[in-house]
């Protein structure tokens, strides 16, 4: 598969606002080892392979257990996972996958109880943006060169 296009070169402004968005996220009050874990799972959902490629390894170095990205893919059956982390995948799985239901009204609750309100807009950024990059990455296929 070729590369369709770098977006970074056509509309560098573009992807200026975008790094603009991940520098900003990154003085969040999420925690990164959940941060990365967030956005490979967003990025498995949406099938994004040179997404997941570097968010494995991302949440690798923020210290997140090998077997818990393992288990990442059915979080909600892993007893890896804690209840504050359940809380935003299921929040993850459901704004990736917006189309479906929305966000519900249980899953708001659950990420209420363990989240700040800032925290929840700093999620819902979090795993928006993300989103924007697999729609970028995907559309034009961009991938790793060994």
């Amino acid at each position: 598969m070729k590369t369709r296009l770098i977006i970074s070169d056509l509309e560098p402004k573009a992807y200026e606002a975008m790094s603009a968005l991940e520098k900003y996220l990154s003085t969040s009050t999420i925690e990164p080892e959940l941060a990365e874990v967030i956005r490979l799972r967003a990025s498995q959902i949406n099938g994004c392979a040179y997404c997941i490629e570097i968010h494995s390894k991302m949440a690798l170095d923020a210290n997140v257990p090998t077997k818990k990205l393992f288990a990442l893919s059915a979080w909600w059956e892993s007893p890896l996972f804690s209840e504050k982390e359940k809380a935003a995948l299921k929040m993850t799985d459901e704004i990736t996958q917006i189309s479906n239901a929305g966000v519900g009204d249980d899953t708001f609750g659950a990420v209420s109880k363990h989240f700040t309100k800032n925290e929840i807009a700093q999620i819902i950024m979090l795993i928006g943006t993300v989103n924007i990059w697999n729609r970028m990455a995907i559309s034009t296929h961009l991938f790793h060169e060994e």
